[in-house]
């Protein structure tokens, strides 16, 4: 296994009110730090300030009205979070998050519209490095037919547990699967540090998102994902 897997690795997932990161809010968020001392996970409750729409609650289980009773001021919750982020990243320590681009653009969204500094104004630069194992199983197993959920790629890595949807659980399911990716593609991999595998991830990302465009334009379609990783 690659030197980088076994950790520190801080990992992140957020649970939201939508699947549009300019617009939508932060529900729940978790961070697991995985080191040589063990697994040790904070979990945050948001209350969100809006409605949470009846189809993202039926994914994460939680309904406005729980968020209301239970959850934190959002401005007070993102700030614990992405202090703890940046704390990280300023040491070296990545952030592993599945699917990176979208909780970690909702998390700037979110830290704007708070007033609050954002992540690359906390870091003073760039977000990295950041390991993304949506990104890197993209780029070894190209031509592996199938979906790329999270779900997926625990069933394809071996990876067991239950529950997913849930960010804490979401993130150790997160950290699990990039091991095992780690271990079964080490020889595409082992070569890297942390650095030349985010800078690997931002290529992967341009090579795989231009594909899927040109896929898209033979159906007719004009949309699909950007050139920028992680976002």
């Amino acid at each position: 296994m690659t030197s980088w897997a076994y950790g520190p690795l801080l990992g992140f997932d957020t649970e939201t009110t939508g699947v549009n990161p300019s617009s939508d809010r932060v529900v729940t968020a978790a961070l697991v730090m995985r080191d040589g001392a063990g697994t040790r996970e904070r979990t945050w409750l948001i209350d969100p300030g809006v409605e949470i729409p009846e189809g993202a609650a039926a994914i994460h289980g939680i309904t406005t009205e729980k968020a209301r009773a239970e959850g934190r001021p959002p401005a007070e919750a993102l700030a614990e979070i992405a202090t703890m982020i940046a704390q990280a990243l300023g040491a070296g320590i990545p952030v592993v998050a599945f699917n990176a681009g979208f909780d970690l653009q909702i998390l700037d969204s979110e830290l704007a519209r708070h007033g609050l500094p954002t992540l690359p104004e906390r870091l003073g630069g760039p977000v990295r490095p950041v390991i993304d194992p949506l990104v890197i199983d993209r780029a070894v197993d190209r031509y592996r037919r199938g979906k790329r959920t999270l779900g997926h790629l625990c069933e394809v890595y071996g990876v067991t547990g239950s529950g997913l949807h849930t960010a804490e659980v979401d993130v150790v399911a997160t950290l699990d699967v990039l091991q095992a990716i780690a271990r079964r593609h080490a020889p595409q991999l082992q070569h890297l540090d942390l650095l030349g595998l985010h800078a690997f991830q931002v290529d992967a990302h341009r090579a795989w998102a231009e594909n899927f465009r040109e896929w898209l334009a033979t159906k007719g379609r004009t949309d699909g994902p950007g050139d920028a990783w992680p976002y």
